[in-house]
């Protein structure tokens, strides 16, 4: 028996990401110590019979189609939120009004207004909320970023940052939610990372300039005919840090033969930076202070040295992977809500990453760089 706090978890779908959630509440309470009990207590989905078939895969007690009557159970304590972009703010509001704690998927919301309705609801009811941003949590960005804050690179003069992915590369696939005007298209979808990824390493972004493009005007509709494609299959932003430093950043979901390509490179005085989200176990440093004829940029491999790889495997260069990415942010966020730490990505957090979209997009149509 354990006088740990009990959390109770209720899911809103079981796609991907929903299973993503799961794996990772699984995952964090046996390599952590958690402060809480995790209790899988409701899926929600989009017929009774998903629901209970996801409540029989993933382990869930109960299931219901309806996530209405989910948010306002009192036995629930978290509402995690993996649902399509466009319904996470009426859903998170929902959760909210009924005092639940929100953990939701990036992007927060297809609008940065929709997305700071949403921050202001949950910071007035003083509930915790965690943004789906789990790239953040891999050790080896943690330690680029270490690294940078330490003055190993120097001075940062460049960074370039790139999210590129081929899962809409066919112009026969079918359009979807992403490809919904409201918030869709690959800078909100995935691009969104590559933001993110930039300011946690570089700081915060001051000015941008944005170029958005469509290059599959329409898509079939599902029904025997097309639809209009309005949102960017690919768009990249020249960025000024507020450090003085440059940088530039690309989010594709049609570069083909790219599964899974979250890169980044950073460029100071001193030395230089390198990562492949495709090798993410890695992380390559180029130092000025090497002996002349030995320069090159060196393989560093995630270990025990790095936290929390160690919670994970006892052996350096063995790896972790994305659902341990995932864990990592649940015991973030669980810490946060027993008061512990403070939230790792909130839903301010993800308000400025829908801002930043925003501005890009808007920089587009104007051909013009945008002060933020």
């Amino acid at each position: 028996m354990t006088d740990k706090r009990e959390l109770r978890i209720g899911l809103i779908g079981s796609g991907f990401m929903g299973k993503a959630h799961v794996f990772g509440y699984a995952t964090a309470v046996k390599v952590f110590d958690l402060p809480a009990r995790i209790t899988l207590h409701t899926v929600a989905d989009i017929s009774a019979e998903a629901a209970n078939r996801a409540a029989r895969a993933l382990g869930f007690a109960h299931a219901t189609d309806d996530w209405r009557v989910m948010v306002t159970n009192p036995e629930i304590d978290v509402i995690n939120i993996t649902a399509p972009n466009a319904l996470h703010k009426d859903m998170a509001l929902a959760a909210i009004a009924a005092g639940k704690h929100v953990y939701c998927e990036k992007p927060l919301a297809p609008t940065a207004a929709e997305a700071l309705e949403m921050t202001q609801a949950a910071e007035a009811a003083r509930l915790k909320t965690q943004v789906g941003f789990n790239y953040l949590c891999n050790p080896m960005l943690q330690l680029a970023r270490d690294m940078i804050e330490a003055g190993e690179l120097g001075e940062i003069r460049g960074y370039r940052g790139l999210h590129a992915e081929d899962f809409m590369v066919d112009a026969q696939g079918p359009w979807t939610f992403r490809h919904d005007p409201a918030g869709g298209g690959a800078l909100a979808d995935i691009g969104s990372h590559a933001l993110a990824t930039a300011e946690f390493l570089c700081g915060p972004i001051t000015r941008i300039m944005g170029d958005c493009v469509t290059m599959i005007a329409e898509r079939p509709d599902g029904y025997g005919g097309r639809k209009p494609v309005e949102v960017d299959d690919l768009a990249r932003a020249f960025l000024r840090f507020a450090s003085g430093a440059t940088g530039s950043v690309e989010g594709n979901w049609i570069a083909t033969g790219r599964k899974m390509q979250h890169d980044f490179e950073v460029y100071g005085t001193k030395g230089a930076l390198a990562f492949s989200q495709e090798r993410f176990n890695e992380l390559h440093f180029y130092s000025n202070d090497d002996t002349p004829g030995r320069h090159g940029f060196r393989r560093i491999e995630a270990g025990p040295a790095h936290p929390p790889y160690g919670n994970f495997c006892v052996a350096p260069g063995h790896q972790i992977g994305f659902n341990d990415l995932k864990a990592i942010e649940v015991a973030g966020y669980v810490n946060a809500i027993v008061g512990d730490a403070g939230e790792p990505f909130n839903f301010r957090n993800g308000l400025r990453i829908q801002r930043l979209v925003e501005a890009i997009q808007q920089s587009a149509r104007e051909e013009r760089w945008l002060e933020i």
